[in-house]
């Protein structure tokens, strides 16, 4: 009897031995945390998106007349090879500026646009949304790694005085969004390459 009970306890321990595999392999992977600047690349990533479907309906066979903006963040400066070199703090504290500034820049096209019922409308709504979304997001950022929110010097922004004819609705819109993709897609990689530095910044 006790041999019996011998076998069958050494039968079961063995199958116990030929399942563990199976339970390692079934268990949940753990998934890596998102932090906030996954989250601020993601939006960055989002509002490039919706950019460029803005300017499906903003499509022009000729070149539109440049420079109706005057105050827009300077982009010709900001080189990808550069990347690698940013330093955290000034370049947040520069996204935010620049942000808010479109942010006022996109509120006037709203206005015009509406004016003018164009059907676009909708998409500079949620195109103003997601700026003062990303906007928040970047500021919660900042205050974890301590950097002040810049005090802007309150300049108005140069922005077309007048728009009489749909045709110049158009081309400053399609003027505004070329500009802001540009400035999204050098975000975007801005955001993944100080990721590393706000984590460092973290271990301090």
């Amino acid at each position: 009897m006790k041999l019996l009970l011998d076998s069958s306890s050494s039968l079961l321990f063995s199958l116990l031995l030929a399942q563990l595999p199976v339970f390692t392999s079934g268990s949940p992977v753990p998934q890596r945390r998102t932090t906030e600047m996954d989250k601020l690349s993601n939006q960055t990533k989002n509002l490039l998106k919706l950019t460029q479907e803005l300017l499906k309906d903003h499509a022009f066979e000729a070149d539109v007349e440049p420079h109706r903006f005057r105050s827009l963040p300077e982009m010709s400066n900001r080189s990808a090879n550069d990347l690698n070199n940013l330093e955290l703090k000034p370049t947040l504290s520069q996204l935010h500026s620049d942000l808010k500034l479109y942010e006022h820049h996109f509120e006037w096209l709203n206005r015009v646009s509406k004016k003018h019922h164009h059907p676009a409308v909708p998409k500079l709504v949620e195109m103003i949304r997601e700026i003062k979304s990303l906007i928040s997001l970047l500021h919660r950022q900042m205050k974890f790694v301590k950097v002040e929110t810049p005090r802007l010097t309150p300049v108005a922004p140069s922005l077309p005085p007048h728009l009489p004819y749909h045709f110049d609705v158009l081309q400053s819109s399609h003027e505004l969004l070329q500009h802001f993709k540009l400035f999204c897609d050098w975000a975007y990689r801005a955001f993944i390459s100080l990721k590393p530095k706000v984590t460092a910044t973290a271990v301090q």
